[in-house]
């Protein structure tokens, strides 16, 4: 295929350089423009062309050579559903196939889309930059998903433990695991490419830790101790709750759960619980985030009087046996009050374990409200049915510290875990007094 070309590099050479000076001749760069658009073109090349005209079966394409190029048969069928939003002056790009034996110039569109791609995948593969791309299709492995016209593959190993967690329903050894997973956007990373052999793969593990890690980055240059964010109960450990508050984790401890004595944070949370929590340290070196979820509630003995009345019956179960009476934790938000020896039943006993025993549920009556010094005392004998003989089934705790030892120790408690009940000694020592 011959367009003049060795006519064209003799003018060039005709307008060169004059004679002892620097100065190009204008003709020169204009032939060299010329030249250049002329240049035959080659099996591999890709060039982009303007579509000069559409019909059912080809595209002509114009990409600046003597005639216009062709995309037919079998590439028309690989164009497939874009097919039929190409249109006459759509700027296109084209890979350059072959010539046939007419003389025509075969093009692809598709491949040259595809060649993109790969080539937007190299440069992924290089930048280890993140990107989104959807499910396409799945099988026993993995998933596939799509970079333009390149297939990529993500093995089960490398999606995220939340794309996992979609498949937990179907065994492992199940065909339709991963079809939960079809149509969702993945956010990705390319970690191996051979173009060769057709190879993409892809992480989102790896691109999700990563994405985790900038965001982290980010939240904890924003974060401000006292400041209030929403966020969801990520995982649970023995010693707290981790909440994920948008990319970054957090910890509550144990002890910023609850007003209330908290054993376990399963007690108060449960993972995939949307929650509101306070910042309470941000450790810059340490990339920690100190989190409480109480500071966000009243403390029970800031309401106890709009929630509780003397002469209120109540459930609570019982905590601790002492020698003086039994603690009892408050069914509904966890004050603990003190059921003195003498509250437990009428007859005479030596110690509270005759009665009661520690994990029991009984009804109760609140006997006595000290808010000042935050102690509630409770009678479990006050609480039982009333005898239809009795006209008054229950009576106040006399307040007045004057009253008779066996009155003035009538409950302790306290719901904040550094408030927590007073030792035993502390107890016997007020009661004794």
């Amino acid at each position: 295929m011959s367009n003049g070309h060795d006519t064209f590099q003799a003018s060039t050479m005709a307008f060169g350089l004059a004679e002892g000076t620097d100065e190009v001749h204008p003709m020169t760069l204009l032939l060299d423009e010329i030249d250049k658009t002329l240049l035959e073109p080659q099996g591999g090349d890709i060039r982009t062309g303007i579509i000069v005209d559409k019909r059912p079966h080809e595209i002509l394409v114009d990409i600046g050579y003597k005639s216009e190029g062709i995309v037919s048969g079998r590439e028309i069928e690989r164009l497939s559903d874009s097919f039929a939003s190409l249109s006459i002056g759509d700027e296109v790009p084209v890979y350059v196939l072959r010539e046939d034996k007419d003389g025509n110039l075969l093009l692809s569109i598709s491949r040259a889309q595809a060649e993109k791609d790969w080539e937007r995948a190299e440069t992924l593969m290089a930048s280890q930059h993140i990107f989104e791309s959807c499910v396409a299709a799945y099988n026993r492995g993995g998933v596939i998903v799509k970079i333009g016209q390149v297939r990529g593959f993500v093995p089960a190993s490398q999606l995220s433990a939340d794309s996992q967690s979609q498949g937990e329903e179907q065994t492992d050894e199940s065909d339709d695991r991963w079809a939960q997973l079809v149509g969702m956007n993945l956010m990705l990373k390319v970690i191996d490419i051979d173009r060769k052999r057709n190879r993409l793969i892809l992480s989102e593990r790896l691109a999700v830790r990563e994405w985790r890690r900038q965001q982290k980055e980010q939240l904890l240059d924003r974060l401000t101790e006292g400041d209030v964010y929403p966020g969801v109960i990520s995982s649970i450990a023995d010693f707290g709750a981790f909440v994920d508050l948008g990319g970054a984790d957090g910890l509550i401890h144990l002890s910023e759960l609850s007003w209330n004595r908290v054993n376990h944070p399963s007690e108060v949370v449960s993972v995939g619980d949307n929650v509101k929590v306070q910042i309470l340290s941000v450790d810059q070196e340490r990339r920690r985030i100190g989190l409480s979820l109480r500071r966000l509630q009243p403390q029970p003995w800031d309401v106890v009087n709009e929630t509780y009345e003397v002469g209120q019956v109540v459930r609570g179960r019982i905590t601790k046996l002492v020698n003086f009476g039994a603690f009892a934790r408050l069914e509904k938000d966890g004050i603990e009050g003190l059921i003195h020896v003498s509250e437990l039943t009428d007859r005479r006993i030596t110690h509270p374990k005759e009665v009661v025993s520690e994990g029991e549920e009984y009804d109760l009556r609140i006997i006595r409200i000290d808010t000042d010094k935050r102690r509630m005392g409770l009678s479990l004998k006050q609480a039982l049915p009333p005898s239809a003989e009795s006209e008054i089934d229950w009576q106040i705790a006399p307040s007045d510290e004057n009253e008779s030892d066996e009155n003035e120790t009538e409950a302790v408690s306290s719901a904040a875990p550094e408030n927590e009940v007073e030792s035993v000694a502390e107890q016997e020592a007020e009661i004794v007094s």
